[in-house]
């Protein structure tokens, strides 16, 4: 079973749109910095992919939204590695839930991990597994 990260965070000012909510892709901001929060904490941040060249893109996503999110809000990114979908591509769920343990938004996309100097896919490494918790 893959391990589940947390990230608690306060909805804050900077992450509000005109219409006092937090905008579509804010939510796609919010993700990605728990996920760069979880593996860089597991040995694979940006001074690791800078060295080794080899670093994790997104390949394709699909974003819901259930609740607003509003100002200081509370709340927690959950993110949880959900396997192999082949030799190059896995894939990876992540939920906001409120102070309330409600869902309000939901992600489940693929990525790969990219050779930087080959602009390619390449076979998951083993720290990068370990970093995204396929224990």
């Amino acid at each position: 079973m893959a391990l589940i990260f947390r990230y608690p965070l306060t909805i804050l000012e900077k992450h509000l749109d005109s219409f006092g909510h937090v905008n579509n892709a804010t939510y796609l901001h919010l993700y990605e910095e728990a996920r760069w929060d979880f593996i860089t904490k597991r040995g694979f941040g940006l001074a690791r992919v800078l060295a080794h060249q080899q670093g994790p893109v997104l390949l394709d996503l699909h974003l819901v939204f259930k609740k607003e999110l509003t100002n200081r809000e509370e709340v927690v990114i959950t993110s949880q590695y959900t396997g192999l979908k082949n030799k190059l591509v896995m894939g990876m769920s992540q939920i906001i839930y409120n102070a309330d343990e409600k869902v309000v938004s939901n992600m489940d996309f693929t990525m790969g991990l990219m050779d930087l100097r080959e602009r390619k896919l390449i076979r998951p490494t083993e720290d990068w597994l370990k970093a995204i918790g396929s224990e």
